[in-house]
């Protein structure tokens, strides 16, 4: 059988890796199989964590807005329903915005929807 050579395949995709595990500690960055495993458990957190990130932040929104609501005697659920209500299609991001930068503006809002 021919002899097959892959040492620039097998460097490259060795350097790959271990580009992709720079700044990690000890080890981590520096050994091929240590690497190689580090790498795909991050790819793994990092795919989980653009899923979490949507969460978190509505879940920031929300409360942002639920606590600029209650400095109006409302609740947040008593907002989103009224604002459903009077058909004002805002999105809770742009709520919160409008919640931390511009009070006066969530306040009219608010009392449009009541």
């Amino acid at each position: 059988m021919v002899r097959v050579k892959r040492g620039n395949v097998a460097r490259k995709r060795r350097k790959k890796i271990l580009q992709l595990a720079k700044g990690y500690r000890g080890a981590h960055s520096r050994l091929f199989r240590v690497a190689n495993q580090q790498v795909m458990k991050a790819l793994r957190y990092s795919y989980s964590g653009r899923k979490q990130k949507k969460r978190t932040f509505r879940k920031l929104w929300i409360t942002r807005i639920n606590s600029a609501a209650r400095l109006h005697d409302l609740t947040y659920s008593k907002v989103i329903h009224n604002l459903k209500k009077s058909s004002i299609d805002l999105n809770r991001k742009m709520l919160a915005q409008l919640a931390v930068l511009d009070n006066q503006t969530f306040k009219e809002l608010i009392l449009t929807a009541k």
